[in-house]
Formats: structure tokens, sequence, C-alpha cells
């Protein structure tokens, strides 16, 4: 088995397709009123965002954003993480939590999207790192 998707939903796509631009995720040309588009990250998974107007008619009720992180999305150093998070806020995102040196030995931060979704931003510290 391998995660082939993820998916959220976005009440105004254009704002949220440049929300994941920051974290950066590439999305193809789109054109006005697409109810879906695409990313493909470097390592094959799938982005898929949804216009919450299409999901509403698939499901029956209005998409919801949960209160914790939807995934995760790992970085190549701990400066990335930290250099993401603020890309994010001086682009008017939100950051859920500042970058911090989390327990487990990673180097860790919290964002969301403009509907809510929660995307946490990681990277191995790199004593951890060499040692897994």
């Amino acid at each position: 088995m391998e995660i082939y998707a993820v998916a959220v939903s976005a009440t105004e796509l254009p704002q949220t397709v440049g929300s994941y631009e920051l974290l950066g995720s590439e999305f193809g040309p789109t054109e006005p009123g697409d109810p879906h588009i695409e990313a493909i990250t470097p390592s094959g998974v799938r982005l898929m965002i949804d216009a919450a107007s299409m999901m509403t008619e698939l499901l029956g009720e209005p998409p919801r954003p949960g209160n914790t992180s939807g995934f995760a999305l790992r970085y190549g150093s701990p400066a990335e993480v930290d250099e993401v998070a603020g890309r994010v806020a001086a682009g008017g995102g939100t950051v859920v939590h500042e970058p911090w040196d989390a327990p487990w030995a990673q180097r860790y931060a919290t964002v969301a999207d403009p509907d809510g979704y929660r995307v946490d931003l990681f990277c191995p510290e790199p004593a951890a790192a060499s040692a897994g």
C-alpha cells in the first residue's frame, strides 16, 4: 500500500492554491471556475484541492477542516522549515505553531491554509537523521 493522494477543499481555490505554493507545491495552469487542481510532489504523492462547492454537492454537506494536521511536509533542513514558515507568515498566511525543536528530534512547525486545514512542516534534526 502507498499513499497516492492527499486532498483538501477550498472555498476560494486561487487563494488556497497560493497558500500551497508558499509551501513549495507547483500547480499546472488553471481556468477560472476549475473545481479541481492537483500538484504532484517530488515523491509522487498528489496534492488535490477541490472547490468546497463541488465537495458539498458530492458529500451532501459542506466540508469541515479538522483542528489537527491533515498531513505533514518533510523538508531538507531545519533552516528550510524556518524559511517556509516565515514565507507563509510574510504572505499573510496563518502560522499555527512557530518553528521549534520538538522533543522527538525534529524541527517542527504547523501552518493552516485559508480554509483552516492544518499542515505540519518538519525536518529531522541533523543528529537524529544520521542516527536513523
